[in-house]
């Protein structure tokens, strides 16, 4: 018990820019592991001779699907985790594991079903999100592999967060790393070596999460687990698995957003710049990636602060745990932003060997992430209304920028200007910059509310 106490006094008195450290550093790693996962077979891809350009556009309309299968297994897997720690929480350790049971058997029957309709549609989906002639064969091919492979892919990210829940936290992140180094070894080999292509991408990231599904199923039916999946528990009973789906509704909504997102953004440019504003656009999403996947380990080491000091009514500490958190996340959206706007040609050109497309990313960044730096405020207000309790307002805050506002600005911007590749990447900088506003407005309105009521009632 002493053990266990500790690491909360810690959070209570401890050094908060220390402890702010300790926390994200691991959620970091972990966060630009998952980076490298996302964003090798295109920095490969992109590198094939003669075809890389295209290649690498193909790879990217493959994108809306991607998400759209990661967004199911968090369905089951961000639902179903927090419900079997509630229940082992409350000493219900029976229904944790039917709870595991019951997840497992969700994203075995989402596999079945999304392998079939995906495998069946994937050439007509793509041409709906803006494939060419000339691009199609690359999105196919690796697009049909991958989808043949995503019943490593449900099963990976699905199960893994409950190992996490269970505080077995490196084995978790040991998941990724695992499954992330296979890939990058695996790729030069299977494309270059191998000449396979695309093909040899699709392959790698399939052979990798297959690897990762292994390792996963390997830890949560041995000894080391606290829960065990077991077959007893794997039949579906309403009363355990619907409460799960519902809970993991909202992270459906947010990924499969970005589903819709992303085919906004290629069937417009696709339609308006051709081919290469679709890869340029490929190239751009990984850089943005770049700059925003690190905000949230950052944030995943305020919010644990944040949180136990708001319930421990330590303000001070709470005021201190933020602005640690907000300065952090600003200064380096700000810096990566000043290094991406003096350099965008070297970034460009990390993702492909295509001249005509590293000119055309190098301009359309630019525009693209011309207020990238805004990014910074959002993030770290929207995370730290989830740290202090307010989820609705998170949620909208970050639906804000994406549905209210980026999605629709897609469509209008292009009938008030002449260049309408450029109106489309415009909307970008014009909903970073409007969401980031309302979002600091509105949390700095709420946190000097909620310090100064706190500080009151404890005099």
């Amino acid at each position: 018990m002493a053990k266990q106490a500790q690491p909360k006094q810690d959070m209570g008195t401890g050094s908060v820019k220390k402890l702010m450290v300790k926390m994200a550093v691991p959620a970091l790693v972990g966060q630009v592991v998952n980076l490298l996962y996302n964003i090798v077979d295109r920095i490969y891809i992109g590198h094939i001779p003669e075809i890389g350009g295209a290649a690498l556009t193909g790879v990217g309309l493959f994108t809306p699907i991607l998400m759209l299968i990661t967004a199911f297994a968090m369905m089951a897997g961000s639902g179903g985790a927090p419900r079997a720690a509630i229940a082992m929480g409350q000493g219900e350790k029976d229904r944790a594991e039917k709870i595991l049971g019951n997840c497992f058997t969700v994203l075995m029957g989402f596999a079945v079903i999304l392998t079939a309709v995906f495998y069946i549609a994937c050439p007509t989906l793509l041409r709906w999100f803006g494939a060419s002639d000339n691009t199609l064969p690359y999105a196919v091919e690796y697009g049909r592999i991958y989808i043949l492979g995503s019943v490593f892919v449900l099963t990976t990210m699905g199960m893994n967060v409950f190992i996490t829940t269970q505080g077995f936290a490196t084995i978790s992140m040991l998941t990724t790393v695992i499954g992330a180094g296979i890939n990058i070894v695996l790729d030069p080999i299977l494309i270059f070596g191998l000449n396979m292509g695309v093909k040899g991408a699709a392959i790698a990231t399939v052979a990798s999460q297959a690897v990762s599904a292994i390792w996963i199923l390997t830890f949560l039916t041995g000894k080391k687990t606290i829960l065990k999946l077991q077959p007893a528990n794997m039949k579906l009973i309403p009363s355990v698995i619907f409460p799960c789906l519902g809970l993991g509704v909202s992270t459906f909504v947010m990924l499969s957003t970005e589903s819709v997102l992303s085919i906004s953004f290629t069937s417009s440019l696709a339609k308006y710049g051709g081919d290469v504003a679709v890869g340029a656009m490929t190239v751009l999403t990984s850089i943005n990636q770049l700059m925003t996947m690190p905000l949230s380990g950052i944030c995943q080491g305020g919010q644990p602060l944040i949180s136990f000091n708001y319930g421990a009514k330590k303000y001070d500490r709470v005021k201190e745990a933020f602005f640690c958190q907000f300065f952090t996340c600003v200064g380096y959206t700000v810096l990566f932003w000043l290094v991406l706007m003096l350099f965008p040609n070297v970034f460009a050109g990390i993702f492909t060997s295509d001249a005509g497309l590293v000119d055309y990313t190098a301009w359309a960044i630019k525009i693209f992430l011309a207020l990238g730096f805004s990014v910074g405020f959002q993030i770290s207000c929207q995370q730290a209304f989830m740290a202090l309790g307010q989820a609705k307002i998170s949620l909208i805050m970050a639906l804000l920028r994406k549905v209210f506002l980026l999605i629709p600005l897609i469509f209008i911007l292009p009938n008030f200007f002449e260049n309408k590749a450029f109106a489309v990447f415009l909307a970008e900088p014009v909903s970073d910059i409007i969401a980031a506003a309302v979002t600091t407005f509105m949390f700095f309105r709420f946190f000097i509310r909620m310090l100064k009521e706190g500080k009151a009632a404890q005099q």
